[in-house]
């Protein structure tokens, strides 16, 4: 339920048992006072018999009273009695007049079915004058006057007014009830307002604490609230924050490290070549190298070196490009298998003085690298970047064959074309990644071999240079492996429309 429907409904039921409790009230006292409902009435009749008239009630009531003395025949005067009646009409009374058991003149406002059976009985003697009768369930207050008319018939007149007894009630009680009434609002607005403490205040001050804790760096706890309304989304926003301002944090601190360990490595394959060339150059400048075939060595030796350094300088200035998006690409529309058997039969010759096999196959169909699809064979374009793509399939065979450790040494590319990608495979036959590297072989400065073998472990950039590339082919880039078996790395690039046949 959301807070403001949980507001509207708690506002509402406020007032709703304020009313109710106040309707309550006014039945309790006035139970309290007259003893039970049906005397209601009764406090109110001898309530009325003190009550004074008002001014017109009490004029036409004297004029009645005296024309019922000395003249009781004009009341029998109709012109008479509607100019009384009209006297009466400013205060909601009425005039009554009978005659022996009869009305004979009533007021349209007493014209009411039963009125002259609740009419009192007559009484010469004119001491009850005062009172309150019901009838069709509506109550009449009267003052009358009793006579005899001069055949001796007996006569009344009445000046009479509706009234509400439980009304007169409450306004007698007005004071009571206005107080009763304030104090069940103070109640009410105290059990809203602790309502509102529980279900809105709380929780917001448990996220008030939790963003203070989240200010000073401390990340370690859990945001939890199993509410489903505004504060519940609020606290499971709250929460998602934090695990990304963790996740964030961690990865900082990983990427501090990352940076600390490259330092490290890239310090430790610098300074080995180094050590090694000034060496080589010392040999010589000693006379060490004697010999022509000693000198070509050892000069051998520094070139292999010099070389090793330009390509890990090289790697390390591609990769920072490719990380600040700053490296340009020029992509066209290739046809990926001729792209591949021309990249296949330049590597061939290498391959054979490494005594490594090469195996290329297409959809499933073997075929000798170097030799084009046959007729009715499916070709695919793709968007790429020619030099780009060569340097990621180039990364990947020398990880390959820089960790092959088979004396028959086996490489194969296949290709599988699908309708809107097409998937290219590079599987060795090498000694296969440990389970726990293989999420991470992609990741910048990941090694795998945790020694710096500058001939063997490279920079732990090659890999993270080739997925940099591919993704920016908006391809993706993936690696299974067998321990001892080998290592299958799998790029899916996006296959161009209008490819041809």
């Amino acid at each position: 339920m959301s807070i403001r429907l949980r507001l509207l409904l708690s506002y509402t039921a406020m007032l709703l048992v304020t009313v109710l409790l106040f309707v309550a009230a006014v039945f309790l006292i006035a139970v309290a006072v007259t003893g039970d409902v049906q005397h209601v009435r009764d406090l109110f009749t001898s309530r009325y018999a003190v009550m004074p008239l008002t001014e017109p009630e009490e004029t036409v009531s004297v004029e009645t009273k005296f024309l019922g003395k000395d003249s009781p025949e004009k009341l029998l005067d109709p012109r008479l009695l509607q100019e009384l009646e009209q006297r009466l009409e400013p205060v909601n009374a009425g005039l009554l007049v009978r005659r022996g058991g009869e009305i004979y003149y009533a007021s349209p406002v007493l014209r009411v079915p039963g009125m002259d059976q609740v009419l009192p009985g007559y009484e010469f003697g004119n001491i009850h004058v005062r009172d309150i009768l019901e009838t069709d369930g509506r109550y009449f207050a009267y003052v009358k006057f009793d006579f005899t008319y001069s055949d001796k018939t007996a006569g009344g007149v009445y000046v009479m007014k509706e009234v509400s007894p439980y009304a007169e009630l409450a306004r007698s009680l007005l004071p009571v009830l206005i107080l009763f009434l304030l104090l069940m609002l103070a109640l009410m607005n105290g059990l809203l307002n602790l309502h509102v403490s529980r279900s809105i205040v709380r929780p917001l001050n448990k996220l008030k604490t939790a963003a203070e804790r989240i200010r000073d760096g401390e990340l370690d706890f859990h945001v939890d609230s199993t509410r489903r309304d505004e504060i519940g989304q609020l606290s499971q926003t709250f929460e998602d924050m934090r695990k990304k301002l963790k996740e964030s944090v961690e990865l900082q601190l990983q990427y501090e490290e990352n940076r600390k360990e490259l330092i490290s490595n890239i310090s430790h394959d610098l300074k080995t070549p180094i050590t090694s060339i000034l060496g080589y150059v010392e040999g010589i400048r000693d006379g060490v190298a004697d010999t022509p075939e000693k000198l070509d060595k050892y000069l051998d030796t520094i070139a292999r070196k010099a070389k090793g350094m330009d390509r890990l300088i090289d790697e390390l200035f591609l990769y920072s490009k490719l990380d600040l998006g700053k490296l340009p690409f020029t992509f066209e529309r290739i046809d990926i298998e001729r792209f591949l058997d021309d990249y296949l039969t330049e590597l061939q010759f290498d391959l054979e003085e490494r005594h490594v096999a090469l195996r290329w196959e297409k959809q499933g169909l073997a075929s000798a690298a170097g030799q084009k699809a046959g007729p009715g064979q499916e070709k695919a374009v793709v968007l790429a970047d020619r030099e780009k793509l060569r340097r990621v399939l180039a990364n990947i065979v020398d990880n390959s064959l820089k960790y092959m450790d088979k004396a028959e040494g086996q490489l194969r590319f296949d290709l599988r074309i699908g309708a809107d990608e097409v998937v290219i495979e590079v599987a060795d036959n090498g000694p296969g990644i440990a389970p726990q590297d293989i999420p991470h072989i992609f990741e910048r400065f990941y090694r795998g071999e945790k020694s710096r073998n500058a001939d063997s472990g490279g920079s732990g950039l090659g890999l993270a240079i080739a997925r940099q590339i591919v993704h920016e082919h908006r391809g993706f880039i993936a690696a299974k492996a067998v321990p001892g078996k080998g290592t299958t790395i799998i790029i899916t690039l996006p296959r161009e429309k209008g490819a041809e046949r």
